[in-house]
């Protein structure tokens, strides 16, 4: 007979205490975002539930070596409104990349979490840094890694 594991208030408690740092050089965009993504719900863990915040923090540092795979760079663009009549503006995925590599890395994992209340908390738990600096060591985090190779 299985049993069915929910996520207890000792266990959201213990998983908000625990960061991981992932190093993003030399990882592609994506599959890196995926691995970020089941980390922040927590589908790594055993008592895995869709309804409780039980993933860890994630520390990515790095984000400025990241890859694209293809020629996706020169093919994709990031598209956002500025708010103002004729604002569309539309910019390639390489000059986002080397302008600012954090918001594309975290674009790429919000798009992959949960659209409630609930995704946007995982957002919060989720630091991302362009170099291998980070300022996060008050929370002890440890060194996780993620091969997408």
């Amino acid at each position: 007979m299985t049993k069915t594991t929910i996520a207890t208030l000792a266990d959201h408690k213990a998983a908000m205490n625990r960061w991981r740092v992932i190093d993003a050089a030399g990882q592609i965009r994506g599959r890196l975002a995926v691995k970020i993504a089941e980390i922040l719900m927590g589908k790594d863990r055993p008592n895995y539930t869709a309804h409780v915040l039980m993933g860890d923090g994630v520390i990515v540092v790095n984000a400025g070596q990241v890859k694209v795979s293809g020629n996706k760079a020169s093919k994709d663009e990031h598209t956002y409104y500025t708010g103002f009549p004729g604002g569309l503006r539309h910019v390639k995925l390489a000059e986002h990349l080397q302008d600012n590599p954090v918001e594309v890395l975290q674009l790429a994992v919000r798009r992959m979490l949960p659209k409630n209340r609930l995704g946007a908390q995982m957002m919060k738990r989720l630091k991302v840094y362009r170099d291998s600096t980070h300022p996060h060591v008050a929370q002890k985090p440890e060194a996780t890694k993620v091969s997408t190779k």
